[in-house]
């Protein structure tokens, strides 16, 4: 197959032409597969979802603050009695 010097050029060649035909290939079908997804994520949230009416948005959100308030006092509250205890400690050291 190689009448003269080095292979090298047929090989590479032979190896370029399929990569560079299936590399643009694989790029158009990763963009259809984005559009593809964006197109079924719509279709999903306008026609399968089911949303929360306002009432019940309403319960929810009170829900969420009351949880969050309840755990903002714990915390400070394991704070403080923390800051306290190491406070008593440092004195008692010095």
């Amino acid at each position: 197959m190689v009448a003269y010097g080095s292979p090298k050029p047929l090989i590479w060649v032979r190896i370029l032409v399929p990569v560079q035909s299936n590399f643009l290939t694989f790029q158009i079908h990763d963009m259809i597969k984005i559009a593809n997804y964006f197109r079924d994520s719509y279709k999903e949230l306008t026609e399968k979802v089911t949303w929360p009416t306002w009432t019940q948005l309403q319960q929810s959100t009170m829900i969420v603050i009351a949880a969050t308030l309840v755990i903002t006092f714990i915390v400070l509250a394991m704070d403080t009695v923390a800051g306290n205890g190491l406070r008593f400690f440092y004195k008692q050291l010095y």
